[in-house]
């Protein structure tokens, strides 16, 4: 489930006015503001609910239920794969004691 605490916040990580949200969902802007202004978890999902967090997801906002550290429900702001790491193998240094097996046996990692 999905509150309206979590779209308000989600929306608020990527720096979105409501109406930004609406022209990327394809929703308007009253339905936005009617799920927005619900407190606590929406009632049931609905097709705008999952055009929303679909929306939001694909922006790189993850939702979760329960926080990291007892926090409970919330939204986290992803970095996108590509943006951090590096597949640039032509600049990419390979120095050899790290190519070459000087651990004694039986030692993992």
């Amino acid at each position: 489930m999905v509150s309206s605490e979590q779209l308000k916040a989600a929306r608020a990580l990527l720096r979105w006015e409501p109406s930004q949200l609406a022209e990327a969902s394809g929703l308007s802007l009253s339905v936005i503001d009617r799920l927005e202004s619900q407190p606590g978890e929406l009632v049931s999902p609905s097709p705008e609910t999952e055009a929303l967090v679909g929306v939001l997801r694909t922006a790189g906002v993850m939702f979760f239920d329960e926080g990291p550290v007892d926090g409970g429900p919330g939204v986290r702001l992803l970095i996108k794969p590509s943006a951090a790491i590096d597949t640039n193998e032509d600049e990419t240094v390979q120095y050899r004691e790290y190519l070459e097996n000087d651990a004694p046996p039986g030692a993992g990692g």
